[in-house]
């Protein structure tokens, strides 16, 4: 599974942040139910904790691989960006919320991917996530299908540590 999640984590971060780019991620390290991975781009090195969910809702659907990571962008002075990568389009127009301990955040969605809708946000997600045991997130498919989506938050504060000097 860890294989799995490190090669078509490396792929999609990569298509999902620049399709012009085709950099392999290097694994850095494992937390619990995180991984750190990190790549390189013309605008300096990117490093990224990343997990898969614990479950999928509703079972009967075929969601694809699905991707929740929190990115380091230095180059670009981008830290701790939240992203949602589903294995299938959205909606257009739809919004997919995440919750943790019971506060929501919402997040605009295009194509595949999820960014948390207000930046001044991201650092409270964050927060949020390093003081949770897991994380809801809610979505809707582009053939009108409501999903849900747990994560476990556990290792991800040692995770997020371990990226924190990205350069």
């Amino acid at each position: 599974m860890r294989g799995l999640i490190a090669t078509v984590a490396s792929l999609i971060l990569v298509a999902g942040a620049a399709p012009a780019l085709a950099q392999q991620a290097t694994k850095i390290g494992q937390h619990s139910a995180w991984g750190t991975y990190s790549y390189k781009t013309a605008n300096g090195k990117v490093c990224y904790v990343l997990t898969v969910p614990t479950d999928k809702q509703p079972p009967s659907l075929d969601h694809g691989d699905m991707f929740f990571f929190v990115s380091q962008r230095p180059g670009q002075q981008v830290s701790y960006e939240p992203q949602f990568i589903a294995g299938y389009n959205f909606q257009e127009g739809s919004k997919a919320t995440v919750t943790i301990n019971g506060k929501s955040f919402s997040m605009f969605t295009k194509g595949k991917s999820a960014w948390v809708e207000n930046a001044a946000e991201e650092p409270v997600l964050v927060a949020a996530m390093k003081g949770g045991s897991d994380m809801k997130v809610e979505a809707k498919s582009g053939r009108g299908n409501a999903t849900s989506y747990t994560f476990s938050l556990k290792g991800i504060s040692a995770a997020l540590d371990s990226i924190k000097s990205c350069k």
